[in-house]
């Protein structure tokens, strides 16, 4: 019987504005049991600052050119990240093997072959004395990849320990949207890759016009009116300048088609956008030998109503979306879940990427391993 190590894993998204923690137990293969899941906040100071850093990060050159600042906010993330983790050690009924620390991502660009996050595993291990496993898309890089997403192989221990019927389609909307196809239980069948925007321009726009840092549940793009116009020539360009089966940045993307709109008419044709795409991507999933579709929905796009009901309309009867949560799964922490199971698959060497998830040469372990007291 293979042994269960637990492992806390630490996930901050796009959105820059905290942190999901899990703590999981797993053999890093086929189980695992969920024991602990919470969301903290940053402070507005840490929140100001990271989304100020990344609006000034646009070039590889710019993480030169701030690299002073770059440091001194990792190191205060670093020292959030260790707060919130002895708190949680601390409290839980579990004894915690490993940290899981994805860090906080400022410039993702695979072509380059960087993905850089801030977050600092030697520092964090010394100041809560535990094993760190950081840097988890360097490897996948070096070989190839294109270092996202990681999610899949953890997608699939969801499916297959909850017992749900095969094919499924596991839709993420987060800053990015992207899907993991699993059609069996074996990790090199396993298909997935970043869509294109998810969350990312409708977040942007809020935050750049009004004092809120998302458009809660759609209410605002509901009350606006798509540019039909505009909207048709912003998917023409997208499929002109975009391509499958590649990892997306935040920075991909722009607000620069919508400029001149209401606040209401930009969320409002912007969640007509990146339903349109997505229900393009969920489309191009219907084969012959299987002509209906089950997606999951995960992330924290699924709770924007507005946009979910949009997709809904885009897509035909055969594609059945349901949110992860109809199925018993908190949709609020796959992500810390996952880096908590990526944590012991790269501590037993296990591989956490596949060339049909990341486009890796051959399927390898990533993560570096520090313990550092």
């Amino acid at each position: 019987m293979d042994k269960n190590y637990t492992a806390l894993g630490l996930m901050s998204g796009t959105s820059m504005d905290g942190v999901d923690a899990s703590v999981i137990k797993s053999n890093g293969k086929d189980s695992y049991e969920r024991i602990f899941d919470k969301y903290y906040e940053y402070d507005s100071k840490i929140y100001k600052n990271l989304t100020n850093l990344r609006k000034n990060i646009i070039t590889l050159k710019d993480l030169v050119k701030h690299s002073k600042l770059i440091a001194d906010l990792e190191r205060e993330i670093t020292i959030y990240h260790a707060n919130i983790s002895k708190e949680i050690i601390e409290s839980c009924s579990e004894k915690i093997d490993l940290i899981g620390f994805h860090g906080q991502t400022i410039y993702h660009n695979p072509v380059e072959k960087i993905s850089k996050q801030l977050g600092d595993g030697n520092l964090l291990s010394s100041l809560i004395r535990k094993k760190v496993v950081y840097r988890f898309r360097d490897n996948d890089i070096k070989n190839g990849g294109q270092g996202a997403p990681l999610a899949p192989i953890f997608h699939q221990l969801l499916i297959n320990q909850n017992k749900i019927e095969l094919p499924t389609c596991i839709l993420n909307i987060g800053g990015i949207a992207n899907i993991t196809n699993i059609f069996s239980k074996k990790d090199l069948e396993l298909i997935s890759y970043d869509i294109g925007p998810g969350n990312c321009l409708l977040d942007e726009l809020v935050r750049s016009k009004i004092n809120k840092r998302y458009d809660e549940d759609g209410n605002i793009a509901k009350d606006g009116k798509t540019n039909e116009i505009i909207l048709n020539q912003a998917i023409d360009n997208f499929d002109r300048i975009y391509k499958k089966h590649i990892s997306y940045d935040v920075k991909d993307f722009s607000l620069n088609f919508i400029r001149g709109l209401s606040l209401e008419d930009g969320l409002s044709t912007l969640t007509d956008y990146t339903a349109t795409i997505i229900s393009f991507a969920l489309h191009e999933l219907i084969t012959q030998k299987n002509d209906k579709l089950k997606v999951l929905v995960c992330g924290g796009g699924r709770k924007n109503i507005y946009l979910i009901n949009s997709i809904n309309k885009k897509t035909s009867k055969n594609i059945n979306i349901n949110l992860i949560d109809d199925y018993n799964i908190d949709g609020d922490f796959i992500e810390s879940q996952a880096f908590a199971y990526l944590a012991i698959r790269s501590y037993l060497n296990l591989p956490i990427s596949f060339p049909k998830t990341t486009n890796v040469n051959a399927s390898c372990t990533g993560g570096i391993l520090v313990e550092n007291f």
